[in-house]
């Protein structure tokens, strides 16, 4: 398969778009912020964020893509919490 025969440079840019993931899930701390002390955002976005999450760490569990694993875990627990916060 394509994914197996990977260098090192799309070993280290698979983490480094992880790292990237993890910042832009952890912008949400703002919004949930917001939302706990009455300045509710619409929770459609983040809820659809965490679907979509939770859909490519199943396919980067599926193919052993650790990296696009690692990059949406946080991505379902912000989008969840946040989704949540804001109803």
């Amino acid at each position: 398969m394509f994914w197996e025969k990977e260098s090192k440079f799309e070993k280290y840019l698979g983490w480094a778009a992880t790292f990237g993931a993890y910042c832009m899930y952890i912008s949400y701390i703002p919004q949930i912020v917001n939302n706990l002390h009455g300045a509710k955002g619409n929770p459609i976005q983040p809820a659809v964020a965490a679907v979509g999450c939770t859909l490519w760490l199943w396919y980067g569990i599926k193919v052993k893509d650790w990296p696009v694993a690692a990059a949406n875990c946080p991505g379902i627990i912000f989008g969840v919490v946040t989704a949540l916060t804001a109803l």
